[in-house]
């Protein structure tokens, strides 16, 4: 507990506006991919197609779609910004892997590659000072 208050910290005296705008626009990316995953159901069923199984690629498919709808909220927001990543980081992975699974495609795997690193860097950094969770803690 002690480690996740001194990174608060860190971060909150370390904030900038950019870094607001970057997890802003990380959380409005993930949630436009959730409602392009859930508009086009088969496209993301092609996808996970590696897994053999339909019940297992459907309930996958509605995982995926679930969290990127709800996480991009929550992280535009700033709201449990490091619980929600953390929910998109399999997500992540499965979709960098994926890339080496079936059919390579370099501009999928750059953009999952990039959404992954900028994921791992805000577990890390939290919301920052200009979210919903800094403004919550603030009231108390």
């Amino acid at each position: 507990m002690g480690t996740i208050k001194s990174l608060n910290k860190w971060a909150n005296a370390h904030t900038y506006y950019p870094l607001d705008v970057l997890r802003i626009a990380l959380g409005v990316f993930l949630f436009m991919k959730g409602v392009h995953f859930v508009s086009n159901t088969e496209l993301l069923v092609e996808l996970i197609k590696p897994l053999n199984t339909y019940a297992g690629s459907m309930i996958l498919a509605h995982y995926v779609a679930a969290s990127h709808l709800v996480g991009g909220i929550l992280i535009a927001f700033g709201l449990l910004t490091r619980w929600a990543i953390i929910v998109q980081i399999p997500v992540l992975i499965g979709a960098i892997l994926v890339n080496f699974m079936g059919d390579f495609n370099t501009a999928n795997l750059l953009l999952a590659s990039a959404t992954f690193l900028v994921c791992v860097f805000f577990v890390f950094y939290g919301s920052g000072k200009h979210s919903v969770d800094y403004y919550l803690k603030m009231q108390m």
